[in-house]
């Protein structure tokens, strides 16, 4: 295997010659609005949202082409060079090393690529991040002589300039270039758009797209080429502008233009270089929203060393954010992982739609996206967490079903993306999987009490017809019968969605597959489809939901809880009922059809005791069900698993068939979770997984064997080609939930097994061909895709914390379980994980001196800053929040857990 060399701690990498592998490309960001995706040439896009781009929209289709790179020139005599490598020289010579190299090195929020030009005698150094606090990137330049002679040469910064929509890419491109009006300053190139395009509504612009430069000492450029024609010349090309190539002088600052696409260009003063010497350049392109911020800007970050000060502060900022580390038997694991605990910050800021392979969208997240995110937020940065949970739940309607779309900041949400009104029926799954874990981190078990309004819009009876009384001047909340805004508890959300989803129902007694579950492509078996696999999850819910509504009771002392009036209706409780699915969905119609319009407002309380006794019935009941009617006995001895779906004939969807077998990973993930699947069951489900689905020369489990079937009763994925995305890749986030599932039921190296795979694969440079991180998913041939923005790397980071270093809270106390392999201990028997919790930077150690594995051991002994613990009956530490709050909490405390044999 060969990975990226990792260059410190830190996990700043390396890669040589990176322009020769396709599809490359890295995040940056800000804490405002600026999104960047670059490619090592310095490709790629950069935007504030949908409306406002920098640089022209590129997906990953389009990264090699470099028409709207980012480029600096150098044009010494008759020949031009180009820093970042995009030129038509460069481009024909880039499989010939002994004339040019490169290498990349990059880190959390910063790229830099150092190329050489050996006949020229030229190294470039190109820095580019994006600073933490205002709307734009930095290039950083610098050009050193490397040859034995004076270098002399003419330098160029040339960026194109889009300003503008990305609906507009090709959607009236020419006539929104008639709105430009470009004026040249003394430092750059400045296009403010005279309004914002849109048939539905013209409005007035006052956002202004710019390239700004400056040379050593603060040199500013003389000569502007402030349109992409008068940079490229008649019949030139980006990749050999005749303004470099012909020396053109360009205009004078203060010169302007109007209804021409627009280009960030100029040159700077030609200078002379010493052998050694060497000189940089500032290059500054962004958004401003006033003619004030722009001054600013230029004011911030206007010279090199203003710049370079921001770098510092940028990568310090990045390194503070991602604050859980590892320490391991294998570094290049523990690099990995700190790119893996980056990703759910860059899915925060780039949600769904906002790099390059992620190329669907117009913005914003979708519901299970939001729920997810918060996972990991919970492990680092857990301030603040406990309102933005109560906010989410005002996106859940009162028939149980939600908003999908979230809308920028928190607590804005939209009915649906594109106008289509679906339901994905996994939705009530993940906000009390989060409410879970946050009450375990954070002992707050008191959220369940808080308020939340519900939202409204014109969908009913769980999307499935209209409510005719509403209007949207009405606004997005549910109100009641006297026109007010009604909330409720987060409890009383969690159980509607809870029961609800109980009630709703296909022929099989399962829960009905709707428009989908986390499967999105599982979209066309809307009317008879059932989803085994998340009727699994919500029974593991409902037992959990029980457990949460016991706590409260205990920690409050409160004997009952309020609920809406009509919520009665789904307390039904005779079981003998549950077996009749037709009189299930005729239940929930009573209640949808109660609350289609306003509710009553009228609450009724309801036993705590009652409450959790029937949440446990229905999950005891469920649970049953699924083990009579979904398991599948494999065709070979110790082989069985879970039928995962019902298509829309009714039809279960996996088995021994004519054309083989079919499996789907989904239906055993859930059912291993949800605690459905016993305990012989998972010693079946995993040698089943192993035989038919694993293949570790591609990620390791795929998401289902294949089906030699077009299925449209079942969903689009079966129209791909098999091996890609949804349709019998390694689905990441399914893989690494599988191993979730067997770390929760005691099956470590089973578990281990599922997220080795994936970490050795997309640390295998030559196959995975991705910077360190977990992609959405590998394909058939091992190429890692929609790299960064993937709920899995959530999901991986929280396996390793709270299940493999076994480093979670319970209840708000801080629990020691860990479930490490041999082989994940150092050469001294140590492990290390470096992390925050109670606001308190802890660092927990391990020591496995006679590298025992994992049910060999047993805890034998543990301190915490040297002062002894009590090990509960050598399997688990437990450390009081009493205790951990009176620690000092800018003092980074160690925790030592000793292993030794078990007895």
């Amino acid at each position: 295997m060969s990975h990226l060399p990792f260059l410190e701690e830190s996990g700043a990498f390396a890669v040589d010659r990176p322009e020769t592998i396709s599809y490359l490309y890295f995040p940056l960001a800000s804490d405002t609005d600026m999104k960047s995706a670059v490619t090592p040439t310095f490709g790629g896009d950069a935007k504030l949202d949908q409306e406002t781009f920098l640089l022209e929209p590129v997906s990953a289709e389009n990264l090699h082409d470099n028409r709207a790179s980012r480029n600096f020139w150098l044009r010494c005599g008759g020949e031009i060079w180009s820093c970042t490598g995009v030129s038509a020289a460069q481009e024909a010579q880039r499989f010939t090393p002994d004339q040019e190299d490169s290498r990349l090195q990059a880190g959390l929020m910063w790229q830099t690529v150092e190329r050489t030009a050996r006949p020229l005698g030229i190294t470039a150094r190109v820095t580019l991040f994006c600073p933490l606090s205002d709307n734009l990137e930095i290039m950083l330049v610098t050009v050193r002589n490397t040859g034995a002679r004076p270098l002399t040469a003419t330098p160029f910064a040339a960026v194109p300039l889009y300003g503008r929509s990305a609906d507009n890419i090709r959607d009236h491109r020419n006539v929104t270039s008639l709105l430009h009006r470009i004026r040249c300053t003394g430092h750059g190139v400045v296009v403010q758009p005279t309004m914002s395009f849109d048939e539905r509504g013209h409005r007035p612009n006052h956002t202004q797209y710019y390239v700004l430069g400056a040379g050593p000492d603060g040199q500013a450029p003389v000569g502007f080429y402030p349109t992409v024609e008068s940079f490229l010349g008649e019949g030139g090309t980006y990749l050999r502008p005749r303004a470099v190539a012909e020396d053109c002088p360009g205009v004078p600052a203060g010169s302007t233009a109007a209804g021409r696409e627009a280009m960030g260009a100029f040159r700077f003063p030609e200078l002379t270089l010493a052998p050694g010497a060497e000189v940089t350049y500032t290059v500054l392109l962004g958004v401003a929203r006033t003619p004030e911020e722009l001054d600013r800007v230029w004011q911030r970050y206007g010279s090199a060393e203003q710049a370079r000060a921001a770098l510092a502060e940028t990568r310090a900022a990045w390194q503070r954010r991602v604050n859980v580390s590892f320490h391991t038997g294998d570094a290049a694991f523990d690099h990995l992982m700190r790119w893996v605990c980056f990703q759910p910050f860059l899915r925060r800021l780039f949600g769904c739609s906002f790099l390059p392979h992620h190329d669907y969208g117009r913005g914003g997240r979708g519901w299970r996206d939001l729920w997810q995110d918060c996972l990991s937020l919970l492990l680092m940065d857990p301030g603040g967490v406990g309102r933005m949970i109560e906010q989410n739940f005002g996106g859940v309607r009162i028939d149980g079903t939600n908003a999908t779309i979230i809308g920028a900041g928190d607590g804005n949400f939209i009915a649906d993306r594109n106008g289509i009104a679906r339901v994905w029926m996994d939705h009530a799954l993940w906000p009390q999987m989060t409410t879970r874990l946050y009450i375990d981190q954070t002992g707050d078990v008191e959220i369940l009490d808080r308020q939340a309004p519900y939202f409204k819009d014109a969908q009913a009876l769980r999307g499935t017809a209209l409510d005719p009384d509403y209007r949207p001047e009405q606004g997005g909340w549910q109100r009641d019968a006297a026109g007010q805004v009604y909330s409720g508890t987060v409890l009383e959300h969690l159980l509607i969605e809870q029961l609800a989803a109980f009630y709703e129902v296909g022929d099989h007694n399962m829960y009905r597959l709707r428009g989908a579950d986390w499967n999105d492509a599982l979209d066309m078996a809307a009317e008879h489809g059932e989803s085994v696999a998340f009727t699994c999850a919500y029974a593991g819910n409902l037992r959990e939901l029980a457990g949460m509504i016991r706590l409260l009771g205990r920690r409050t002392g409160a004997r009952t809880a309020p609920v809406l009036a009509e919520l009665a209706v789904l307390l039904d409780t005779d079981p003998a009922r549950w077996d009749d699915a037709a009189a299930k969905r005729q239940l929930l119609a009573r209640y949808a059809e109660q609350c289609r319009h306003t509710v009553s407002g009228q609450r009724i309380e309801l036993p705590l005791d009652e409450l959790a006794n029937a949440l446990d019935s229905r999950a005891d009941w469920l649970m049953d069900w699924l083990r009579r009617h979904a398991w599948i006995d494999g065709p070979a001895a110790g082989e069985g698993w879970y039928n995962s779906y019902y298509d829309d004939h009714g039809r279960a969807v996996e088995g021994v068939f004519p054309t083989g077998v079919r499996m789907m990973l989904t239906g055993q993930v859930f059912a291993i979770m949800g605690g459905v699947a016993t305990d012989e069951q998972i010693r079946r489900i995993t040698a089943s997984a192993d035989h038919y689905l694993y293949r570790p020369e591609a990620g390791g489990y795929r998401l289902n064997t294949d089906f030699h079937e077009l299925k449209f009763d079942l969903g689009r994925m079966f129209g791909f080609a098999y091996g890609e995305k949804e349709n019998g890749a390694v689905f990441s986030h399914m893989a690494v939930m599988y191993a979730n599932a067997l770390y929760r039921r005691g099956f470590a190296h089973a578990g281990w097994k599922a997220l080795k795979a994936l970490a050795d694969t997309a640390l295998d440079f030559d196959t995975s061909r991705i910077y360190p991180g977990i992609p959405e998913y590998f394909r058939a041939d091992g190429r890692g895709m929609y790299h960064y923005l993937t709920g899995a790397a959530s999901w991986y980071m929280m396996t390793m914390i709270t299940q493999v270093f076994g480093v979670r809270g319970q209840e708000g106390d801080l629990l020691l379980a860990p479930a490490l392999l041999a082989e994940q201990f150092d050469a001294d028997g140590s492990a290390e994980l470096a992390l925050t919790f109670a606001g308190r930077p802890l660092c927990v150690r391990y020591e496995n001196p006679a590298l025992l594995d994992v049910g060999q051991y047993r805890l034998a002994a543990a301190s915490l800053d040297g002062a002894p613990l009590p090990v509960d009956g050598g399997v688990s530490v437990r450390i009081s929040r009493a205790v951990l709050d009176a620690l000092d909490a800018d003092t980074t405390h160690r925790i030592t857990v000793t292993l030794r044999a078990a007895q």
